[in-house]
């Protein structure tokens, strides 16, 4: 992002602040990679062990990424929740009702978080991303 050092320790852990666009998507990336990698290496009884540390730190990532690039389209970071709880319902495969359900809301948070730039300029949740990097 035009040279920009990435903090990734506030981008995973912290819901403060902005996040661009670029940053935000490697971010989902990583987070997509790791579950995809836990399940294909983690056998049932590693799983069994160990899946109630795994998918809580990730979908505690995931909810720290996605309320920062909320926060950069002027959206309260709650709305992370509602993004979450389509993919969760989605999540391996869709099926039935709830994943009809699901679907606006995924294809709304792609085109939203994904897709649109960030506000121009500052919001009520700090300064643009991108602008710092470029002053």
């Amino acid at each position: 992002m035009y040279g920009a050092v990435i903090d990734w320790r506030a981008l995973f852990m912290s819901a403060a602040g902005r996040a661009a666009r670029g940053p935000s998507l490697m971010a989902v990336s990583v987070l997509f990679a790791a579950s995809f990698l836990y399940e294909a290496v983690a056998g049932p009884t590693l799983k069994l062990l160990t899946f109630w540390i795994v998918y809580p730190v990730l979908l505690a990532s995931g909810a720290c990424v996605l309320s920062k690039r909320l926060h950069d389209r002027g959206h309260s970071g709650w709305w992370a929740a509602l993004v979450l709880t389509a993919a969760l319902t989605i999540w391996p495969a869709p099926h039935g009702a709830a994943g009809v359900l699901a679907l606006p809301v995924i294809i709304w948070s792609v085109v939203e978080l994904g897709v649109l730039p960030g506000e121009q300029g500052a919001n009520r949740f700090g300064p643009n991303p991108v602008a710092t990097v470029l002053a």
